[in-house]
């Protein structure tokens, strides 16, 4: 998959992705993650991609031709439009399901930063094919969630992490939070580890820790815990 990130602030993108799993895995090859500057395609000499909002208001708005020419330079490298998604409040939360689902269906996934007041509404009418929330807040800039929609993708594709339990047993894969994990030594303060994970009894594990899931996600996520005993009523596969 390759991931473009359209930005002001391309160093931070850079600064964040070049380092741990997804640099490494950006260094293997196994995720191929590009960040523009934006100011690289204003069309004056001051580089401004900002203006006043007809109407009135507070506050800048994005202008539509750099952004355009930016997502149309990066449809030329590709070959193809790419899927752009706009990180903005207005936009659908993100979860990992819709995660699971971008990482299977698309190979180019471009995703536009926000700033000031946002975009002109032209921009999303003509190029974005979905916006994306992380949640019920406002940040200053769209480069934040643009990470974490990155990193998201990228630990999902073949060859980034280990192994695919490294995902699979993780929180919301199922629609369930993770069980409670421990480490040496077996006693800490005076508090055990529990008797079955030392056990040696892979079955009687893996009932552990699925029920320890079960009643992790009924007092911490109720909401999760409904919508998920109701698709295992109705027979369904996990929608996280």
């Amino acid at each position: 998959m390759r991931i473009d990130i359209i930005t002001l602030f391309p160093e931070m993108c850079e600064a964040f992705l070049g380092e741990s799993i997804i640099g490494r895995a950006r260094r293997s090859g196994a995720v191929e993650i590009c960040c523009h500057q934006l100011r690289d395609f204003a069309l004056d000499k001051h580089r401004r991609v900002d203006d006043t909002t007809y109407g009135g208001g507070m506050g800048m708005l994005m202008k539509a031709e750099p952004i355009a020419l930016c997502l149309e330079h990066i449809a030329e490298e590709i070959g193809q439009k790419p899927h752009t998604i706009y990180l903005s409040p207005r936009g659908k939360v993100l979860t990992q399901g819709r995660l699971k689902e971008l990482a299977g269906e698309y190979k180019f996934v471009t995703l536009l930063c926000g700033h000031y007041e946002g975009v002109d509404q032209r921009v999303l009418d003509l190029f974005v094919d979905e916006e994306l929330s992380v949640g019920d807040y406002v940040l200053t800039g769209g480069e934040l969630p643009a990470m974490i929609v990155a990193d998201g993708l990228s630990r999902l594709l073949p060859g980034v992490l280990s192994d695919e339990a490294c995902f699979s047993d993780e929180s919301h894969f199922e629609g369930l939070l993770e069980y409670p994990q421990y480490t040496k030594p077996a006693e800490w303060r005076g508090i055990p580890v529990p008797e079955v994970l030392l056990s040696g009894d892979h079955a009687r594990i893996d009932r552990w820790r699925r029920e320890k899931a079960m009643e992790e996600t009924r007092l911490r996520r109720p909401d999760l815990f409904d919508a998920y005993t109701a698709r295992q009523s109705a027979g369904e596969e996990p929608e996280e």
